[in-house]
Parts: C-alpha cells; sequence; structure tokens
C-alpha cells in the first residue's frame, strides 16, 4: 500500500532537486528519504529518480507520477479540511497569501479583527508574487489569497473588498509637486520610476502611465516599494505607489504626495479561493472582518 507520506518525498525530491534539501523540508533524515523512495520504486518497479553526485532529477516515469501525486494529495488536505470543517468550521489551520506591495501595508489593519473575529483559526501568512501564490492557490497549498484582481484570474471565486487609490510621489522640489490634485494627463513625457519584472503592480501602474503618455525610467527597476521610495525622495524621479503604502510616510519632507482627480487610478483588492472550496463559513467570516476593517481606513 502506497502512503501519502512516499508521495510527500516525491513532491519534495521535484521540488528541490536535491535529498538533503527535500529531507529537510519533510522533517525527516536524508538516509530515511532516500530509503523510502528506493523502497517505493521497488513496490512500483519504475526508477522514479535519476541520481547525480550533485543533484537529483525525476526519471519520464517519475515525472508523469508526480503529477498524480499532487493530485492525490490536494484531495487528502481537502478531505481534512472537509473533516474539521464538519466539526468546526471556524477552528482550524488557514493559509492566506499576499503579495509583497500589499502584505505589509494591509496586514497591520486587519489582522487583529480578524484574530478576534476568528479566535480558533491558526493564520499561516505567506507572501510572494502573484503567479507564485495562484499556483500555490490551485494546488491546495493556500486557502485563500487577498492582492488586485487582475485579468486571467477568472477560474477562481472573487470577493471584492475594496478599491485602493494609487498616489504620485514625487520629490519635492518637482515642478508638479505644488498642484493640489493632479490629472493623468500631466504625466504626458515624464519618465515614471517602476518595479521589477514579476510585480503585478508594476503592470498596472505602467498601463495608467503609458495610457497618459509617460515613459517608462529604464535606468533602474526596484525590487521593493520601500526602494521605489528612496529613489523618489533622493530626487531620482516620480512614480504611482498604492494609497496603503503612503500611510505616515507623508511626513517625509523630501516626498511629496499626491492624489489623482477622476479618473482615478486604482487597483481592485480581492480575496481568491478555489472553486467548490469547502470552508465556506470561514470565507464568509474573512471577508466580512477585512471589509470592516478597512472601513476604518481613509483611501479618498
Amino acid at each position: 500500500m502506497i502512503k501519502l507520506r512516499d508521495l510527500e518525498y516525491l513532491q519534495a525530491i521535484d521540488k528541490y532537486r536535491h535529498f538533503g534539501q527535500a529531507a529537510e523540508a519533510c522533517h525527516v533524515s536524508q538516509p530515511t528519504l532516500s530509503g523510502q523512495m528506493m523502497k517505493l520504486e521497488e513496490q512500483l518497479g519504475l526508477t522514479l529518480v535519476e541520481r547525480h553526485r550533485r543533484n537529483v532529477m525525476l526519471t519520464p516515469e517519475g515525472t508523469q507520477l508526480v503529477k498524480q501525486a499532487h493530485r492525490v494529495l490536494q484531495e487528502a488536505r481537502e478531505f481534512e479540511d472537509i473533516a474539521k470543517a464538519l466539526t468546526n468550521p471556524l477552528a482550524g489551520d488557514l493559509h492566506l497569501g499576499l503579495i509583497p506591495t500589499l502584505a505589509p501595508y494591509l496586514l497591520p489593519y486587519i489582522m487583529q479583527d480578524l484574530t478576534e473575529a476568528l479566535p480558533d483559526i491558526n493564520f499561516y501568512l505567506h507572501e510572494n508574487r502573484t503567479r507564485v501564490l495562484l499556483k500555490e492557490l490551485d494546488e491546495g497549498k493556500l486557502d485563500v489569497l487577498i492582492l488586485p484582481w487582475l485579468e486571467g484570474m477568472e477560474g477562481f471565486e472573487r470577493y471584492d473588498l475594496f478599491d485602493e487609490p494609487l498616489v504620485l510621489a514625487l520629490p519635492s522640489s518637482h515642478a508638479l509637486a505644488d498642484d493640489d490634485a493632479i490629472t493623468l494627463g500631466a504625466l504626458k513625457e515624464q519618465p515614471v520610476l517602476t518595479l521589477e519584472d514579476g510585480h503585478c503592480l508594476r503592470d498596472q501602474a505602467l498601463g495608467y502611465c503609458f495610457s497618459a503618455g509617460a515613459k517608462e525610467d529604464t535606468r533602474f527597476q526596484a525590487t521593493s516599494l520601500e526602494t521605489l521610495r528612496y529613489m523618489v525622495s533622493t530626487g531620482l524621479g516620480l512614480t504611482l505607489l498604492p494609497k496603503l503604502a503612503v500611510g505616515s510616510e507623508q511626513s517625509i519632507h523630501s516626498i511629496t504626495y499626491r492624489n489623482f482627480s477622476d479618473p482615478q487610478p486604482k487597483r481592485e483588492i480581492a480575496l481568491l479561493i478555489r472553486p467548490n472550496y469547502t470552508r465556506m463559513e470561514c470565507v464568509r467570516a474573512l471577508v466580512a472582518s477585512i471589509r470592516d476593517s478597512i472601513k476604518a481606513v481613509k483611501l479618498d
């Protein structure tokens, strides 16, 4: 009888391509993992792993079977979730994914309320880029995501949370800094600092900027919003920042933040789950709590 633990070992080898790292991720010794994989190969009559001195890789047979292993393990996790929900739908572990341009700015506003509203939920927070989070949600590694809605996410169920405006951050010495409200058209021909590829905020910001006739400043691409903020504060250029990321930073004298007049650029923050996700009472409580928490935040 094949055990779920054997499938977890195979999945870890596929992920890390290294016996030591796979064993560490599975919380077992390397000899234990290696020996169990050999037993599984003997049981199946197949070679699943190519063993080399420096790394390992799956054989074609192993590659085909690990896909099925992913599905089996996801079904097992969902089976466990259903059982927990039957006993107490508002208890147990919940893995929540957020993107780096949202997590550090939103979590301080919502986590205390969430833990008070759902005291029997153990929250596990995961921060990563959108593409990775969507993959892990689809594979069942995450339960819910909170992130900006983008085209291509239609395969997941969506619950709208709030709209977050994008504001203009510019050096206080910039010619536009004296304008109380700025139209997107004011960015025409302006070079705009951006995040590096892979951040969904980069694509959203550039979409608004390009429609206004602005240009991307290609001299440097930031890895985080805080790097962008530093670049602006030193007079290197201007950029678009989410309103939550501004916060108390408005006190920095070298940076001026300006709201846009209508139409105001924004990103739609939503909660995503897999279709047919079983813990719907928990999802409804999450959505209600976050919506209530964000009402106290001035986003206008």
